[in-house]
């Protein structure tokens, strides 16, 4: 007998779902910081899904190094947060590595490409980066830009899937992740190819892939308005 259930097609070749977020002291993924580190680790559990891990961590920057106040304008995280607030690199991306303990693992976030660029260097710099290996990525922005018309920012999302009461879009990364689990969710209900988006990461033409890119990723052209989906 079929039975449904939310994510059904990722829960059938995945063991766990992490979902991350990150939030950035810039937009240079060699020379700038990861500030704050969200993911939640979904598992399934009697056609349910649950949260087995939370995580949030504001990370301190290193000495000498101050934050852009445009991003506190942005983030409303502050330089005096970070210090009294936040935990060494090397605790933070220890803890996230624990995370990948199953051998299936799927790894999603909106606009994952940025993410995951600014996950791969701060990995190198606590020499972690086997733990991305054999994951596979799925980028939500990706998804959405098949599905509606610009803008696609993740609060266009909430919006457009009429979350705004369920869940907050606040820039910073915990609520951001939190958001992003209730968005996948309804992108499912709303059309069943998830799956088909996995290591299938689109890019704005005009710019082309920012970064280096992750081999294990296809990466494809996609215009703001969609004429059909990416993966045809």
């Amino acid at each position: 007998m079929f039975t449904k259930y939310p994510l059904k097609k990722l829960f059938d070749r995945y063991e766990t779902i992490i979902v991350i977020d990150t939030e950035t002291s810039g937009l240079d993924f060699e020379e700038n910081r990861v500030i704050e580190l969200a993911a939640v680790k979904l598992k399934l559990e009697n056609k349910t899904i649950v949260v087995k891990n939370e995580m949030d961590y504001l990370i301190k920057l290193p000495k000498g190094v101050k934050l852009d106040g445009k991003i506190t304008e942005l983030t409303g995280i502050t330089e005096e947060q970070l210090e009294t607030e936040g935990v060494e690199a090397s605790f933070a991306f220890k803890n996230f590595a624990d995370l990948f303990s199953e051998d299936k693992t799927l790894l999603v976030a909106y606009n994952a490409h940025f993410d995951l660029s600014f996950l791969y260097y701060s990995l190198c710099r606590e020499n972690l980066t086997h733990i991305l290996k054999k994951i596979h990525m799925l980028d939500a922005l990706t998804v959405y830009k098949d599905r509606k018309e610009y803008p696609h920012r993740l609060e266009n999302a909430i919006v457009a899937y009429n979350l705004q009461g369920k869940v907050q879009n606040s820039h910073r990364a915990i609520d951001d992740t939190l958001a992003l689990v209730e968005v996948l969710k309804a992108m499912e209900e709303e059309y069943s190819d998830l799956d088909r988006y996995i290591n299938l990461f689109g890019y704005n033409p005009k710019y082309g892939v920012q970064g280096l890119k992750i081999s294990s990723v296809k990466y494809l052209p996609q215009p703001y308005n969609a004429i059909k989906k990416l993966y045809e």
